[in-house]
Protein backbone atom coordinates (compact mmCIF):
# COMPACT_ATOMS: atom_id res chain seq x y z
CA UNK A 1 0.00 0.00 0.00
CA UNK A 2 1.30 3.42 -0.95
CA UNK A 3 1.03 6.12 1.69
CA UNK A 4 -0.33 9.31 0.18
CA UNK A 5 -0.08 12.65 1.96
CA UNK A 6 -3.58 13.65 0.86
CA UNK A 7 -5.17 10.73 2.72
CA UNK A 8 -4.90 12.35 6.15
CA UNK A 9 -6.28 15.60 4.72
CA UNK A 10 -9.31 13.75 3.33
CA UNK A 11 -9.94 12.09 6.70
CA UNK A 12 -9.66 15.43 8.51
CA UNK A 13 -12.00 17.13 6.02
CA UNK A 14 -14.56 14.34 6.35
CA UNK A 15 -14.53 14.51 10.15
CA UNK A 16 -14.75 18.32 10.33
CA UNK A 17 -17.16 19.12 7.52
CA UNK A 18 -20.44 17.95 6.10
CA UNK A 19 -19.76 19.45 2.67
CA UNK A 20 -18.95 17.62 -0.55
CA UNK A 21 -15.32 17.14 -1.47
CA UNK A 22 -14.19 17.49 -5.08
CA UNK A 23 -10.84 15.94 -5.89
CA UNK A 24 -9.16 17.25 -9.03
CA UNK A 25 -5.72 16.82 -10.48
CA UNK A 26 -3.62 15.54 -13.31
CA UNK A 27 -4.09 12.13 -14.84
CA UNK A 28 -2.62 9.06 -13.14
CA UNK A 29 -1.61 10.63 -9.83
CA UNK A 30 -3.74 8.40 -7.58
CA UNK A 31 -7.04 10.25 -7.09
CA UNK A 32 -9.25 7.18 -7.49
CA UNK A 33 -6.84 4.99 -5.57
CA UNK A 34 -6.87 7.38 -2.62
CA UNK A 35 -10.67 7.61 -2.52
CA UNK A 36 -11.01 3.82 -2.68
CA UNK A 37 -8.43 3.46 0.08
CA UNK A 38 -10.38 5.95 2.19
CA UNK A 39 -13.61 4.00 1.70
CA UNK A 40 -12.04 0.65 2.53
CA UNK A 41 -10.09 1.90 5.54
CA UNK A 42 -13.07 2.38 7.81
CA UNK A 43 -12.00 5.91 8.74
CA UNK A 44 -15.59 7.01 8.33
CA UNK A 45 -16.83 8.05 11.76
Amino acid sequence: MIKRHIFKDIVRFYNESNKALLITGARQVGKTYTIRQFGESGCIV
